[in-house]
Order: structure tokens, then sequence, then C-alpha cells
């Protein structure tokens, strides 16, 4: 039809479609029928539209690339593309979806491979913030149209076969779009879960990477690299230089969860966290809990020996993280046997015990001049403490920086701990400066407590020692977050501290509500009853009753303070209902009174109450299933924490200057320096074929997965009905054209399942696994990979590896903003051919091949004896030949020896002679100089 019609188009349209708007060629690509699409392209009239955009979406690999080639041809610089001419308010795919967006949001491998190897770009969004002109004049005509497109865009920068192929760091790329897609999913609301997934998909690559590491080495390669620090990884002279995990730090800091807790990650960081400590995971508890108390007891020696002989092998061992961790603790834990002690008094208890005359009058001069004393012993030693707790946050808070110092729960926590301390010395120094001026006044100071005015500053000061007191107990939570049963209950009960804060605010607005409405209503009468307790002059028995009353329940509702007070007690049952028999409270105003405090009742205790506890056993469900991964992650923040070799000495020792450090230092200053840029090139070079390599082993991995799925689908069984039709009509073919004989072998045509075609096409290409390839195209753009200076790199010098003024920066330039300034916007969408043959062209080339062979291989046959003949006595001329022609050689080689014989023995003679005369001149001169 279309030889006969093909240029007459009022007879055959070509380019008609049916009612679900696919066209002939559309529907080639569906049924996979390469002969006519290869006819359909060859006509003048055709036009393709979206039809590459199909056959990506069918993963079409050859109709892919001979609709690029066509593509190639037919279209002229500055005109749009055949599939952006079409109308968008029919087509299948929106304007935005370009030819490698949806192959990669189809993860094609071999697909995205061609594209890029052909140099096509993909279009980068703009920051979610950016208010350029383009930005600002989308938004205007279609936010919607706007957000979607950022959404795919995105979805394709997810791909992990196009992180594979456009990456040469694909882990440190995850980190990047994980960090932004967390940050998008907390701006654009609307499409939460759509970001949310792709940041697990993202995620999920990550961990993948790590699932092909087969050696300690290739993992502590992963871990370690750090592009701004190049040191090699394993060297057995500083084992610590092991312990710097940039790059796992790195993933903590970008909240990279599963990554961390993956089974090699953490058993990398189990062999460090007990380094030095031989066998001790094979000891039983007891074993275990014997050595921590040991390490534990001996921690004043550990700390001296730090400060003062570093270089011992005492010194170096509190460098180790286990027992870092066992000497702080115990630092900590003698500093809460401190806070015990004071809080018991235990120089009254002390006194007691001994019972002496002279100690017991000490003791009562000491109770009657509490107020404003000089600290005692116990409270000497929390005092040092509280400066080397100062002291080490403040040098971990200008290390670290405020950004990320602040991102930690738990360092807030020892903030607003030492916060509080600091207000208990201060109203102590106050009060005891308070009391030293009245005594210099003549006034009489030793007050009994009842005598004290309410707001002095040493009951001030006790109250904030005692909340200070129970924020350090509960700090031990943090402690015990390494402990496998006690951590994930740990973590559980922390995520649910959430659920309490809402929960709160909608009590406290409740409680707020009715506090403001029942105060307004009895006020008056809570005033009556004021006035009736602090009444003057003799009362009956009645009257004194009735007066108790008027004391006890005056506050309940004096103003909007004592009527919140109540209303949150009675949350717990303990208001009664006779507060409200007020004195001189009529019936109504009594019964609407009770009945706002019933809807307060049914509201905050019944109603929100439950919520409360449905809300907490949900989060309780969700989060224990991912409680393993989130305690893994929490324990491993607390063990790198310790890594590091700059707070190694716990408070108070930390206070003492290190002697022994800087007489270690000077001496190292004499030694010279080693130049890392040689052990920087290896590590960077190391890195990059580990990558390779765990790169080329996923992508195999996920191609043989999709080969040999054994999931029967829709395509299989179209794909077995078109074999059968093919096969009827070609086998009447056949037997047309010789005349109904069947003796005659017809090979032009093969007939191959789906598996066949694809191994017989990427044999025939060269399909390879590995990074684009740069060296085909002078115009390679946008997603190319430069050897020395690639554009992703570029990308990650934006990404701080620790500090909160980098972290800031990048707060404000954002990864997108980065990107689109390295990758420009105005290139190609599908690049060109560079030296590229078509799939069909090869095949006919190599089926021809086949057909020659066939057809001579019968004349052939015949004419082997006559040329075996031939040969044999050619074969015996060129012996004769050649023997002839050796012995020639050997004879010119002979002399040629010779000659080169005598050559040598006359150079030999000339040396000896210059060497004698340099002697005899050299004589002389020393003789000459001697005179």
């Amino acid at each position: 039809l279309i030889d006969q019609y093909g240029k007459n188009p009022s007879k055959l349209d070509i380019n008609c479609v049916d009612p679900l708007g696919r066209s002939a060629l559309v529907l080639a690509i569906e049924n996979e029928n390469m002969e006519l699409i290869e006819i359909l392209l060859q006509q003048p009239a055709i036009k393709p539209g979206d039809a590459l955009l199909h056959a990506i979406n069918e993963e079409y690999v050859e109709a892919v690339e001979m609709l690029l080639e066509h593509e190639e041809r037919v279209h002229k610089p500055g005109m749009p593309y055949s599939w952006e001419k079409i109308d968008h308010d029919v087509s299948t795919y929106t304007k935005d979806i370009t030819p490698l967006i949806l192959a990669a949001h189809r993860d094609n491998y071999e697909i995205l491979k061609l594209l890029l190897d052909r140099g096509a770009t993909l279009p980068l969004p703009h920051d979610v913030k950016c208010g350029c002109e383009e930005c600002i004049t989308a938004t205007n005509e279609d936010c919607l149209k706007y957000s979607r497109s950022r959404i795919h865009a995105y979805r394709a920068l997810c791909s992990p076969s196009l992180i594979a192929l456009s990456s040469r760091d694909p882990i440190l790329t995850a980190f990047q779009l994980s960090w932004e897609l967390r940050r998008l999913h907390k701006v654009e609301m609307e499409f939460a879960v759509e970001y949310g997934e792709l940041r697990l998909k993202v995620q999920n690559f990550a961990v993948a990477l790590l699932d092909h590491i087969r050696s300690t080495y290739e993992l502590q390669v992963c871990l370690n690299y750090n592009p701004s620090k190049q040191i090699e990884p394993i060297e057995e002279e500083d084992e610590e230089e092991g312990w710097k995990l940039a790059r796992l730090k790195l993933a903590i800091d970008y909240k990279q969860k599963q990554f961390v807790a993956h089974p090699n990650v953490q058993q990398m960081l189990g062999s460090v966290w007990f380094h030095g400590m031989p066998g001790f995971r094979r000891k039983g508890h007891l074993g275990q809990l014997r050595k921590v108390i040991a390490i534990a007891f001996k921690f004043p020696i550990y700390c001296l020996s730090a400060i003062f002989m570093p270089t011992t092998k005492l010194g170096r061992k509190i460098k180790l993280p286990f027992i870092k961790f066992i000497t702080a603790s115990a630092s900590y834990a003698f500093f809460l046997l401190m806070l015990v002690l004071a809080s018991q008094r235990v120089e009254s208890l002390i006194v007691h015990y001994i019972g002496v005359d002279k100690v017991w009058k000490w003791l009562y001069y000491a109770h009657s001049r509490e107020r404003g004393k000089w600290p005692t012993l116990v409270e000497w030693v929390i005092i040092v403490y509280i400066f080397g707790f100062i002291w080490q946050e403040t040098c971990q808070l200008f290390d670290a920086g405020l950004i990320q110092y602040v991102s930690d729960m738990w360092n807030i926590v020892d903030f607003m701990t030492n916060i509080v301390y600091v207000n208990w010395l201060g109203l102590r120094l106050f009060s005891f400066v308070q009391v030293y001026l009245e005594e210099l006044r003549g006034e009489y100071t030793a007050k009994p407590r009842e005598e004290w005015d309410p707001y002095d500053p040493m009951l001030l000061s006790e109250g904030m020692f005692g909340a200070a007191n129970i924020l350090s107990f509960l700090k031990l939570v943090h402690i015990f977050s390494v402990h496998p049963h006690l951590g994930p209950l740990q973590i559980s009960l922390g995520r649910m501290v959430f659920d309490i804060l809402k929960f709160f605010f909608l009590f406290i607005l409740v409680l707020f509500a009715f506090g403001c409405g029942i105060n307004q209503l009895l006020w008056y009468y809570a005033d009556k009853d004021y006035q009736k307790c602090f009444q003057q002059g003799y009362l009956d028995v009645e009257a004194a009753m009735d007066k108790g009353h008027s004391c006890e329940i005056w506050r309940r509702f004096s103003n909007l303070f004592e009527t919140s007070q109540t209303l949150f007690w009675a949350s717990f049952g303990l208001i009664e209902l006779h507060n409200f028999d007020m004195s001189g409270i009529k019936e109504f105003t009594r019964f609407w009174g009770m009945l706002m405090f019933g809807s307060y009742s049914v509201i905050n205790v019944v109603v929100l109450l439950n919520l409360l506890i449905a809300m907490m056993s949900n989060s309780f469900q969700l989060i224990s299933g991912r409680s393993d991964v989130e305690w893994k992650f929490a324990r491993s923040k607390l063990w790198i924490s310790y890594f590091d070799d700059k707070f190694s000495i716990p408070p108070p020792f930390n206070l003492i200057p290190p002697v022994g450090k800087c007489c270690a230092s000077v001496k190292k200053k004499i030694k010279p320096a080693f130049s890392g840029a040689f052990r920087g090139t290896i590590n960077k070079k190391t890195y990059e074929a580990v990558m390779c390599c765990l790169v080329r082993r996923y992508v195999t991995r996920e191609q043989r997965k999709a080969e040999e799925t054994g999931v029967v689908t829709e395509d299989d069984v179209n794909e077995i009905k078109q074999d059968i039709a093919s096969f009827r009509y070609e086998l009447l073919d056949i037997l047309k054209n010789n005349g109904m004989q069947c003796n005659r072998n017809h090979i032009d045509r093969d007939v191959a399942g789906k598996k066949e075609r694809i191994r017989e096409r990427r044999l025939l290409k060269g399909f390879n696994i590995g990074f684009i390839d740069k060296g085909r195209d002078s115009n390679f753009s946008d997603l190319s990979i430069e050897r020395e200076e690639d554009k992703i790199k570029k990308i990650m010098k934006i990404i701080p590896s620790s500090g909160s003024l980098k972290k800031h920066q990048l707060a404000r330039k954002r990864w997108t903003t980065a990107v689109t300034a390295v990758v420009k916007q105005n290139g190609s969408q599908i690049g060109r051919t560079t030296e590229r043959h078509s799939l069909k062209d090869l095949r006919r080339r190599v089926l021809s091949e086949v057909v020659d062979l066939s057809e001579e291989s019968s004349d052939e046959q015949s004419k082997e004896a006559e040329n075996i003949e031939a040969e044999r006595v050619k074969m015996k001329k060129n012996k004769m030949k050649k023997l002839d022609e050796d012995r020639v050689e050997s004879k010119a080689v002979e002399d040629k020896k010779e000659e080169a014989r005598e050559e040598e023995e006359t150079e030999e003679e000339k040396n000896n002679k210059d060497g004698q005369k340099e002697i005899s001149t050299i004589a002389s001169a020393i003789a000459a100089t001697s005179v």
C-alpha cells in the first residue's frame, strides 16, 4: 500500500491516527515491528510526532536509535523537535518531558547511555525559592505546570542509572539529592508524598551500592574519602587515619539513616569502636562488666597520663574510642554521685554519725547561717565540674559551629543545664554578698527559713540547683543509647515527644479558654471568700468553720493564673465540686460554673487524653518498625563523636593545660613534614576505581535481574502472538517463492525472541557498562564527565563536611542553583551522531556475509584439492630459498662480529693512553701546589 499510494496523500495518509490517537508509527513501535518502522521513516511525508517518546516509554532500543537518527536528519537548528510540534492538549506527554527525562523515568540504562553518548542535555530545575525572571513568569502563567515540571526533573535526576552514568561520586550525589528533596518535602507540602518517595529512592540507591562492597579495603575507601583532605585511609604507621570517616560523617549530617545503619557500615564502626580491646566482644556479660568497671575506676590515671605523658602507652590508650567513652562516662557518674551527696547533705549525715559535741555545735551554727553560706567541699567539687562542662561545650561549639551544634538536641540540653548551673552559682554569690553587706550594717542575718523573703536569692538558687540535678540525671538516657535493649526504647520514646507537644498545644488552648470563662464568672465570689478568710475579731464555731472553708477555696478562682492552675490539677482529679460552694453564690451561677467545669473535664480529660494515648500508640507502632535503623543511627552518632582526638579528656581534667602534648608538638615541628600530595593523588584514583567497580556491579546486577525475571507480562504474550503470525506469513511466502518446494534454506529473515534480540544488539553495538564517553563529541555538555575537573565535582565542592559556616552558606546557595550555574540550559535534547551506524545496517551486513559464505562454500570445496598441490610445490621452493638466504646471512653476521671486535680493541687502547695522560697532568699539578 505504501509503495502504491504513499505519494498520493489523498488516497493514503500515513500520518492518520486511530480513535486513541495512535499513528501507524506508534502502533509499529508498540508491536516492535522494526521493518514497518523503517519503511515509514523512509517516507518523506511522515510526521513522527512523539514517536520517539513512545519508543523510550516502551524501552524499544532499536526504534529509539532509528528515530534519533531520523530526527537528526530532519531537524533544523533553531526549530522545535518533532515531539514539540504536536498539540500538547491532546498529546500523551507534557511539554517539559524530553527524551532524556523520560528515559530517566523509565530508568533504562541502555537508552540513557545512548542519549548521553550523543550529548543529550537535561534541563535542571531552578531553586524552589528562585526569583529570576524565568521562574516568576512560569509561576504567573501556570503555577501547577511549573511545580509538575520540577517534579518531573527531580524524578529524572533521581534515576539510579543516570546517577551511575553522570557522576564519578554517586554516593555523594545521592546524599546531595536526598538533602535537596528533604528540603522540597518541607517547602512544597502539596507534593510532599512525591518528594518523599523520590528521597527514599535515592537513599536506596546509595544503600544498594554498599551491598556490592566485597572487602574492608573498599569500605574504608568509601567511608574515609574526603576531597578537601585527601589522605590515604589505610596507613600502618598511623592507625588513627582510618578513623576519620569523613564520608560517614557527611552521611550523618545529611540524615542518611539507612546508609549509616547498613550492616557493612555497622561492622566497620564496631571494629573501630572496640579497637585496642582484643577479645572484649567474645567475653560473657560478667567478663565485659568486670573489664568496664576496672577501666572506670582508673579514669583519673588515664586522664592524668594523657595530660602529662601523652606519648606513653597509658597516655595513648585514652585516645581509643571505647576507653574514651568509659572514662567520660565514669567521670560523669562521679559528678552525679557528688550531686546525690550534695542533695542529701552528706556533711550533716557524717556529723550525726560521729556524734562529737564540738561538731554538733558547728553543725548548729552552720544551720543557723544557711542564708548566704560558703559552698561546702562537695559543692566545690561540683563547681569545678561545672566549669569543666562549660569549657567542653564552648570548645565543641567553636569546633562544630553554631548551626551544627544546635542541630543536635542533646547539645541544647547540655547548654540549658549549664545555664541553670550558672544561675545557681550567680544567685549563691549574690546571696553571699547580700548577707555580707547586711552584717556590715549590723543587721541580724541568722534567721530561720520561715523568716526569709519569699524570693530570697538563696531560695532561688536552691530551685535552680534542683532543676539542674534533674537535667543532669536525664542525660544518662543519652549515654544508655549504646545499649542494644535500652537504645531502641529510648529512640521510640524520643520520637513520641512530638506527639506530646502537639497534644499540649491543644490542651493549653482549651485550658486557657475555659480559665477565662470560669474566672470571669466566679471572681466576685472568690473575692468575698478572701475577705471572709482574713476577717478579724471574735467568731463563733459556725463562723470559724465557714472561715476555714473560705480560706481553702478563695484561691481556686481568684484570678486567671489561679483558675488555670485549678483546671490543670482538675485533669488529674484533684479538684472537688465543693469548691463551687462559694460565699453568696446564686443557684444559676453555681450551675453554670459547674457546667463549664464539666465541659472542660469532658473535652480535656476524656477526649484529649484519649487522643494523646491513641497518637502515642500509633507513633510507637510506626517507630517500632524502624526502631532498629533509628537506634543504629543514633548509636553511630554517639560513637563517631568519640573517634576524634579533639576532646579526649573528660571534665574536670580538661581544665588542666596539656603540658605533655605541648612538648610533643614542639618535637614534631623539628622533624621534617611529610608531603601528602602524592598520597592524595593515590587516594583520588583509588576512590574513583572503587566507585567504578561498585557502579559496574550494581548495573550488572540490575541488568541481569531485568533479564532473568520470571514474570510473564502482557508484552511477552503479544510478542508470541506476533511471532506466530509472522511465522505463518513467512511460511506462505517461502512456499510461494519456492514453487511449494521445501528443499531450499531461507535465511533472509531470522526469527528470534526478545532476549536473543537484546543480546544480538548489544554484541553488534559493543554495549559496555561504564561512564559516558566524552571524547566522541566536541559539543558534549551538561552531563558530560570531565576527567580532571568534572562538573559534578564542582557541585560537590559546595557540600560541607563539617562546620557551621559552610552549612550556612549551603543553606543560602542551594544545590539546584549551583547545578544550574554549572550546567548550560541551551544544550541539545538528543545530541548528534558521531560515527554511529544503525543496528539494521549492521545486521544486514552480517547476514549478507553469511549468505555469501553459504553460496561460495561449494565452489571453495572443489578448488581446495587443486590449491593443495600447488601450495605444496610452492612450500618446497620457498624452503630452498630460505635455506640459501640463511647461509648468506650467517656469513655476513660473522664478518660483522669480527669487525666489531677489532674496533673495540682499538678503542680500549686509545682510552688507556688518554687515562695515563690525565694521571700525569694531575700529579704534576699536585706537585706544583705542594711547592
